[in-house]
């Protein structure tokens, strides 16, 4: 069996990228800049109406900005910043879709790809390399796409579970040898400080735990350090996890599925998580579609799922894709993990947010705001968590959310939002 690849040159592995074609990016850190950039630059005044589709992607993606945009059109599955502005123009759209979903856009030919663009690590001995830290949705796309091109990356990590490739299931290859993107934690403030306390105060021994990156989640994990036995099952985890794995907190031994094992789809975060990951088998890379499939989260036990918001309303509606219009982020795996923790025996569905933004302007409101996505429905909120405290919404009349969601809102903003609810449900 050759186990070695076709390297090409540059030129010749995007030269195979036609006109009208659909492209596939992979994600996150693992964006593979130099071959998408190589293609904006040398192909943009040749090709015409080439459709990019993926989840969030880092760096610089050069098909979002002029000239190179005029020969592109991003298909946006979740909205990274790099790509925010094209996606709310005419260069652009976004698809709502559960992660756990997309997937399937490309397995049931609904949105057939063309051409993947991938990075992955060099071959071992028999030939398989690495999709490193990002499988994802990456997985269904390389394996339903014409044709793969790779940036093959000696600092990409080997990584454990379904993320290994074949050489000979890779078309062309290119030889990278630079870091991939890395996202350092910023220092905690005091609210991200006071939220971490509240929401770990709802977490249990024996836990399973899905969290994201950020200073709320990595706040909530500085106040674990005395828990027990607990796991994670998550879709994506940043630096936050090591230091409960080195102390012996996070095992995973309550867990039902992948017992013992640290589950994910993606991760983030510095060198130091990426050090920790390379070739380690307590690690396990899966694709979206299992680690977001909420028949599997909610066979764990005590599943904590905690995830974020742009607003909610007084009933519980919470949007976290958009700003009245404008499309921010995405659907992403927020629905799978509530609703597979609300499932999950002993589960507890959480959301953490600042009552307020940094410029006074409240994330509790009477009413979304024209335009907003509800991510989320009222109907699957539970536990909401600010800086002023938790309240439950599980069970509760419309009046009484109204007024538990009062409570924990910025007392700025207490005034207006009674006033609001007392019009809306006393009048």
């Amino acid at each position: 069996m050759d186990n070695s690849f076709k390297k090409v040159t540059i030129e010749e592995a995007i030269s195979i990228v036609k006109s009208g074609d659909r492209i596939f990016v992979q994600g996150a850190a693992m964006t593979p800049n130099t071959l998408v950039n190589a293609l904006c630059e040398n192909r943009y005044k040749e090709l015409e109406n080439v459709e990019v589709i993926s989840i969030h992607t880092d760096g610089e993606v050069k098909y979002a900005i002029p000239p190179y945009s005029q020969s592109f059109n991003i298909n946006s599955c979740f909205v990274g910043g790099n790509v925010r502005k094209a996606v709310n123009t005419n260069q652009g759209d976004y698809i709502p879709i559960f992660l756990s979903e997309i997937g399937l856009l490309f397995r049931r030919n609904i949105l057939p790809l063309d051409v993947a663009i991938v990075q992955v690590s060099p071959p071992d001995r028999h030939g398989y390399c690495s999709l490193g830290i990002s499988v994802d949705v990456t997985l269904p796309a390389i394996q339903t796409a014409k044709k793969v091109i790779a940036q093959v990356n000696p600092h990409v990590p080997r990584t454990h579970g379904d993320g290994i490739i074949h050489v000979r299931n890779i078309d062309y290859a290119i030889d990278v040898n630079a870091p991939i993107h890395t996202y350092n934690p910023t220092e905690l403030s005091e609210i991200d400080k006071k939220i971490g306390k509240h929401v770990a105060g709802l977490i249990e021994d024996g836990a399973t735990l899905q969290l994201g990156i950020g200073n709320i989640p990595n706040a909530v994990l500085n106040n674990l350090q005395n828990h027990k036995r607990l796991g994670v099952h998550t879709e994506m985890f940043s630096d936050g996890i090591l230091p409960l794995v080195e102390k012996g907190v996070i095992t995973g031994e309550d867990k039902v599925m992948n017992v013992r094992k640290i589950v994910t789809a993606f991760a983030a975060g510095s060198q130091n998580l990426y050090d920790f990951i390379d070739d380690n088998p307590l690690v396990q890379f899966k694709e979206a579609a299992y680690i977001n499939d909420t028949a599997v989260i909610r066979k764990n036990p005590r599943v904590t799922a905690i995830n974020s918001a742009i607003e909610i309303d007084l009933t519980g509606q919470i949007c976290a894709d958009s700003i009245g219009y404008k499309h921010f982020s995405g659907v992403g795996g927020q629905m799978d993990f509530i609703r597979g923790a609300r499932l999950s025996e002993g589960g507890k569905p959480i959301f953490a947010l600042s009552s307020q933004t940094g410029k006074g302007i409240s994330k509790i409101t009477p009413h979304l705001r024209e335009g907003a996505g509800v991510t989320t429905t009222r109907a699957h909120v539970n536990y909401i968590a600010t800086e002023y405290g938790v309240v439950s919404l599980f069970g509760k009349n419309l009046h009484q959310r109204a007024k538990a969601m009062i409570s924990i809102a910025h007392p700025d903003h207490r005034e207006a939002l009674s006033k609001a609810a007392y019009e809306r449900f006393d009048r």
